[in-house]
């Protein structure tokens, strides 16, 4: 369901239920909370990313009675904002509702043609995670993160990198790549340095 590369300096998380969209059950969030953690002091760059055509539907929604309101996306998205490093979501597709929470936490955002964000918590009658509205609107600003969150619209990913919710669009061919090089520089470069650009640019 999650499959992680720890070796080295750069630590890659790659949803992995295709068949499924990568819809994120308590289990992946577990995982990916427990990968983001263990990351701090140990890695330099992370990157997440998912197989298939999607990066995640969201929600798993046969997990929704209980999973909808659990403090675990905070969790995760939460260990991936106070990753000392450089952070990367390589969006090898359409990244919809909660597993938004993790892409917005990131410090860059790359993503394949065709891709598409949005948040459909209206529809469905639930809350966004806390941290999320607050970090959609320091992005897009808050006219942009009403369009999502309630008006519930579908932004393409050319929209998207207009808005400033994602920074660079790359062929799909591309992506591992391309979420490589972006972490190259930080790689070779002193962790505390890094740590303290960081936290100038927060």
């Amino acid at each position: 369901m999650i499959e992680t590369e720890c070796g080295g300096d750069l630590w890659v998380a790659r949803l992995s239920r295709p068949a499924k969209a990568n819809a994120l059950t308590r289990a992946m969030l577990t995982d990916l909370a427990a990968f983001a953690e263990t990351a701090q002091g140990r890695a330099r760059a992370l990157v997440l990313t998912g197989t298939g055509r999607v990066f995640s539907a969201g929600m798993d929604l046969t997990e929704a009675e209980d999973l909808a309101a659990d403090p675990l996306w905070e969790r995760v998205s939460g260990a991936v904002a106070a990753f000392r490093g450089l952070s990367i979501a390589a969006l090898n597709g359409t990244a919809a509702g909660g597993a938004l929470g993790m892409v917005l936490a990131c410090d860059l955002r790359i993503a394949v043609p065709g891709a598409q964000i949005f948040y459909p918590v209206m529809a469905r009658g639930y809350l966004p995670q806390p941290s999320d509205p607050v970090r959609l609107a320091r992005l897009a600003g808050p006219g942009r993160a009403a369009m999502l969150l309630l008006a519930g619209q579908k932004v393409g990913v050319e929209e998207a990198l207009a808005w400033g919710l994602v920074d660079r669009v790359v062929p799909a061919e591309d992506l591992d790549a391309a979420s490589r090089d972006l972490a190259a520089v930080v790689l070779a470069a002193d962790p505390a340095h890094a740590a303290a650009i960081k936290e100038m640019i927060r």
